[in-house]
């Protein structure tokens, strides 16, 4: 397994994802194209471009500027023809919908089973064609942007792609998590009221 390191650092669309498809064709093993660029805009096509490859991708902000989209090559395509990347840049895939997350389950009954639902649709809001502008986690949904949460490395690529992550600092000092936070930022009440009541639509599963 090999892997190629694409610095698209300073780079705005197309370029990351010339360059990314440009380094996709010298691949001659399977391996990881890890592809480093400082926006949001170029986290997104580039996922895009991973999916129109049909390559696994998963995207991390490792810094305030800094993130890494890194895609799974199972079957490198080498020389043959690959599509070429669109030359106009896809606007910014956030729409005004918030997400507000007050549990570590979903739905009622079954706990175990309102965890598996949990995290299926933490999974399932980062695969929107609009990803959410901000997701509120408070009370019980604290626990989801923790350390150790299964749902951690979703709401990283989510965070990637510029959706922004609250969780509520008030419900993380009372489950003594306020050290754990993993993903995201801290908020408070009025700030959640502020986001719900401006969002264009709120979803709470």
């Amino acid at each position: 397994m090999g892997k190629i390191v694409v610095n698209a650092l300073g780079e705005q669309c197309p370029i990351p994802v010339v360059k990314a498809t440009r380094a996709l064709r010298e691949m001659r093993e399977p391996g990881t194209l890890e592809v480093h660029v400082d926006n949001e805009i170029a986290v997104q096509n580039l996922t895009r471009m991973a999916a129109g490859h049909k390559l696994a991708a998963r995207s991390e902000k490792l810094g305030e500027s800094k993130f890494v989209v890194s895609m799974e090559v199972t079957a490198p395509s080498g020389e043959a023809p690959l599509e070429e990347p669109p030359l106009s840049c896809v606007p910014d895939a956030r729409g005004n919908l918030v997400v507000a997350v007050d549990s570590g389950v979903m739905g009622r009954g079954s706990d175990e089973l309102g965890q598996m639902l949990m995290k299926g649709f933490l999974f399932a809001v980062g695969q929107l064609p609009e990803l959410p502008k901000t997701m509120l986690f408070y009370n019980g949904g604290a626990r989801l942007t923790c350390r150790g949460s299964a749902s951690l490395e979703d709401l990283k690529g989510l965070e990637a792609q510029g959706v922004e992550i609250l969780t509520c600092g008030t419900c993380l000092n009372h489950y003594g998590l306020t050290e754990e936070l993993a993903v995201g930022g801290v908020t408070n009440m009025y700030a959640i009221v502020e986001k719900l009541a401006g969002a264009g639509k709120v979803i709470k599963p």
